[in-house]
């Protein structure tokens, strides 16, 4: 029996075995149109609704590096459905028949019966256990030369690092690193050596600045690196600036949420320049602060990006207060930034070897280059990384630096991709076009005839 909507939130909590029964009885249905739509492949997902359940599909596609141009979502009482118009990375439908089975798959294995998909609003994101890595959580205050520092840590404590992705906001950073041991290329697993590691890295993020704590988890396991990473600087409060700061940035997004009193939604308008992962990183806001988006829609048309959430708090309430409303719009707008990255993109590939990071990220910094945000990872027994960097000042990186660290790392091994005098770098669009569009205009689930008022 479908729940009332004013009765769908109290079902949040449930991880009975009845809950359990009515998915095993209703499994997920998963459908792919590629007629309807002329330039996008439409998925429609069906089923039971939990909290949470809009996340992890949208994770589903994140991750298999599908592009959503348009979503419409509907998770009213108790089930859940929505249609996502999506391209690959080219911008093209997938045709491929593996590619489409494989989509179906992974959404079935994600929120399907028998998944490790938990609907309870405690969830954290989860760490699985695993003798191949040493996850390594850290937050603290970003500095100049800190991830330099971090890995010149790790090598000495003999760690090699597999993967790592380190993020930088409003004068925070996050990072989620996996690590081996450097003679076994194992998990490290002695307890003295692994306090050793978190007391040291610990101290390292702490640095000079004692008015906000660090903090340093290190555990065997793996994790979603990117969900968690947004978890992380949530509860780090990376989204809180002095009102003389806030006056200071120029946000390249607008956020408003007003209440819809008759239907007790609040509702959610974001307008910004359209990017890859954008529905996911608002999405994994809106859930970690614990709203549930029962219907919502996204529109994308060229750069610019339009979603609207019908939001309420997992205790059905919308957010009453101006000061709640305000704090939806200040993590939103630090959930847009996260990922829009500040510098100069170079890319690395070469052998991986250890001790790889730690003398890459020194090179930087002996050229007064800064990392905003790493990529890490090893493919193989080839390390494939991404940097964005600026100078100390956060002013453009000149070309001389550039060449002096291309002359000293490999001129074949490391590619710049973002300095407009460089020869391999693509022409860079203004960053400010999208502003002086006919990107706000007026448009609404009602309008579209998602929503009957």
């Amino acid at each position: 029996m479908a729940l009332a909507d004013g009765e769908a939130t109290s079902s949040w909590d449930s991880d009975d075995e009845y809950q359990k029964f009515i998915q095993k009885m209703n499994p997920p249905r998963v459908t792919i149109d590629n007629t309807s739509c002329a330039n996008a492949t439409v998925i429609h997902v069906d089923s039971t609704n939990k909290y949470g359940i809009l996340l992890e599909v949208v994770q589903v596609l994140t991750d298999l590096k599908l592009i959503v141009k348009k979503a419409y979502i509907s998770s009213d009482g108790g089930w859940f459905m929505d249609v996502f118009n999506v391209t690959n990375q080219s911008g093209q439908k997938i045709m491929d028949e593996s590619v489409l089975e494989r989509i179906k798959d992974c959404i079935h294995k994600s929120i399907g019966p028998g998944s490790c998909f938990l609907p309870s609003r405690r969830r954290a994101v989860g760490v699985e256990p695993s003798s191949y890595y040493t996850l390594i959580e850290l937050t603290g205050t970003d500095r100049p030369g800190l991830l330099s520092e971090v890995s010149a840590v790790l090598t000495n404590l003999e760690c090699n690092v597999v993967n790592a992705e380190v993020w930088t906001h409003n004068k925070r950073a996050a990072a989620v690193m996996q690590v081996t041991d450097r003679k076994s290329g194992l998990a490290i697993s002695d307890a003295e050596r692994l306090s050793r590691i978190k007391e040291r890295l610990c101290n390292v993020f702490k640095g000079s600045n004692r008015s906000r704590d660090a903090k340093t988890t290190v555990a065997m396991g793996i994790t979603h690196t990117e969900r968690r990473l947004h978890q992380m600087m949530l509860e780090d409060r990376d989204y809180e600036r002095y009102d003389k700061d806030r006056a200071n940035v120029n946000l390249k997004s607008m956020v408003s949420v007003v209440n819809w009193l008759q239907k007790d939604y609040s509702v959610v308008t974001i307008r910004c320049k359209d990017r890859s992962k954008l529905l996911f990183d608002t999405l994994c806001t809106l859930t970690d602060m614990q709203y549930v988006v029962f219907h919502g829609s996204v529109d994308t048309e060229g750069l610019e990006a339009y979603h609207e959430y019908y939001i309420r708090h997992i205790d059905g309430s919308p957010a009453n207060s101006e000061a709640e409303r305000q704090r939806i719009i200040h993590c939103l707008e630090a959930a847009i930034e996260r990922r829009v990255s500040e510098g100069l993109k170079l890319e690395l590939s070469t052998g991986d070897r250890v001790g790889l990071l730690s003398d890459v990220t020194r090179i930087f910094r002996e050229n007064g280059l800064t990392v905003t945000r790493a990529e890490v990872s090893t493919r193989g027994d080839k390390a494939v990384n991404t940097f964005y960097v600026r100078d100390a000042a956060g002013s453009s990186v000149e070309l001389k630096t550039l060449e002096a660290i291309r002359q000293e790392i490999g001129q074949t091994v490391l590619q710049v991709k973002g300095h407009p005098d460089h020869p391999n770098a693509p022409p860079q669009e203004s960053p400010t076009r999208f502003l002086f569009s006919s990107l706000f205009r007026p448009r609404s689930l009602c309008n579209l005839g998602l929503i009957r008022s």
